[in-house]
């Protein structure tokens, strides 16, 4: 029985996905019932990549990545295909609020990405100083700029809308989504839907209203779109990783599998795993790189034709966070539930370490229970030695912030502290010509394909559309090539 199981995977091509993270995982998954064997190969000693999950005073956390946008269609495939869609929950509330001094103040409800389109409003908000609201009223009445080539989120917003639109309401929407800085990321990597509009109105507040869905008749506000797994979705990884050893016959997931090099082999490619102590070498007909830049970059090196890419990916940074967890008693919250906030973020121009607090158990009542789950997320690009502090200095000083911001009293009975190492790809100014030249250089190599968060962003559904464009292109060579694709061997 073994013989026959092994001569029949050795009849279809092996397609080996090196990086058990999130896309690399839904690469393999969609992958299971196509005529192909996939390997995953995972450097660490777990798959998930930024994707992790564990219990907090008897309460189930996500260690990373907490949300998604469940609604879009290529994410709503993966989760129904997965047999995750009855798992899917909706934020109960979106109403971030800014920190601003002592207090938090409701972000205004009309504004895209940060960026506001209802000066009324936002004055009310209180967020700005009656100078700054002054100063983005300009916007109404400046000639819509020309944007000629790539800038920065802060020139072009700050430009139209004045600093202060920039400092407290948009870089802390950029440290909460990218972990960057506005004066750093990529107006169109970051901001694209806003440029776009952009080019269709007199004014950015203009365009940023456009964007935003107008309220049903009834005057109720429809669901977020916000979404999670109960359970967490830190438990996606394993449901993709099952799946796909449950309906592909001789597929494997390795972990502890640290890819070395890629290079050309005699039917397709040979891939050096492990240490030089210890090394293996896999063959496959396709291989797609789900990897950070850097380690993208190395294994690329290998493969003719790909200098492009490899130089581009050379010029991709990483920043890092730090995401410190805090369990209180049941109703430390009370006052929070009262305003209706999910969470605020806090301006870096305020120099406060922690950047955005996530009242977990408000804004996914799924979540409570005996224990208040409280979220602070630190660090970011400019600011990655608060990483290097040790635990118990980045409990205190989480549990100082939701104190003194948001009177959340007495010490939580519970902490965990997770860093996560440049973690995200910066899309920094230029960032989406690097992608092309990345891919263009790529394409060269059919049977070699990319994804992640480097390529299309950085969030979860995004990563799934890179995994779907892998996927095609990696079955599409595959399918050029017909059965001499069968002869290689893993």
């Amino acid at each position: 029985m073994a013989d026959d199981r092994m001569s029949q995977t050795r009849e279809v091509p092996h397609v080996v996905v090196v990086g058990g993270g999130v896309a690399g995982l839904a690469a393999a998954f969609f992958l299971r019932n196509e005529p192909v064997r996939v390997t995953v190969l995972e450097g660490s000693s777990r798959i998930g990549g930024q994707l992790a999950v564990s219990e907090l005073a008897g309460t189930v956390i996500d260690e990373g990545a907490e949300s998604t946008y469940a609604r879009r269609p290529k994410t709503a495939r993966l989760l129904k295909e997965a047999g995750l869609d009855d798992r899917v929950v909706s934020a109960g509330t979106k109403a971030m609020g800014i920190r601003t001094g002592d207090e938090i103040r409701p972000l205004p409800d009309r504004q895209f990405m940060g960026v506001p389109c209802d000066m009324d409003e936002l004055a009310k908000s209180g967020i700005l100083s009656d100078a700054a609201v002054g100063r983005a009223r300009e916007d109404a009445v400046l000639p819509m700029s020309e944007l000629n080539g790539d800038v920065s989120v802060a020139e072009f917003v700050g430009g139209r809308l004045g600093r202060e639109v920039v400092d407290r309401l948009v870089d802390p929407f950029l440290a909460d989504a990218y972990f960057g800085r506005a004066d750093e990321l990529s107006l169109a990597a970051t901001l694209s839907p806003l440029v776009a509009a952009s080019r269709r109105h007199a004014s950015l507040a203009q365009a940023a209203g456009a964007l935003i869905p107008p309220l049903p008749a009834t005057g109720e506000r429809p669901p977020t779109g916000i979404s999670t797994l109960v359970g967490g979705l830190g438990r996606m990884p394993q449901v993709l990783a099952d799946a796909l050893l449950a309906e592909s016959p001789g597929s494997v997931v390795r972990t502890e599998a640290t890819v070395r090099e890629l290079a050309r082999g005699e039917r397709g490619w040979r891939l050096t795993v492990g240490s030089t102590a210890g090394t293996e070498y896999v063959d496959a007909d396709a291989v797609v790189v789900a990897v950070p830049a850097g380690a993208a970059g190395r294994l690329l090196a290998g493969a003719p034709g790909t200098a492009g890419a490899v130089a581009a990916l050379a010029e991709i940074p990483h920043a890092g966070s730090v995401i410190i967890t805090l369990a209180y008693p049941r109703d430390a919250l009370a006052a929070i539930r009262a305003l209706g906030h999910s969470g605020y973020r806090v301006p870096a121009v305020d120099g406060r370490p922690v950047k955005v607090v996530t009242f977990s158990t408000v804004k996914w009542p799924h979540m409570a229970g005996e224990a208040e789950i409280v979220r602070c997320q630190a660090g970011g690009s400019g600011d990655g030695d608060v990483l290097g502090r040790d635990d118990a200095d980045l409990v205190a000083l989480a549990a100082a912030e939701v104190a003194e911001a948001a009177g959340v009293a007495g010490n939580p009975m519970a902490a965990r502290v997770r860093r996560w190492a440049d973690a995200v790809p910066q899309y920094t100014v230029g960032h989406l010509d690097r992608v092309a030249r990345i891919r263009a250089s790529v394409a060269g190599q059919p049977s070699l394909a990319v994804c992640g968060a480097v390529y299309d962003g950085v969030g979860i559904g995004q990563c799934v559309v890179s995994a779907l464009k892998a996927v095609d292109q990696v079955l599409g060579s595959l399918r050029e090539a017909g059965p001499a694709t069968s002869r290689a061997q893993g």
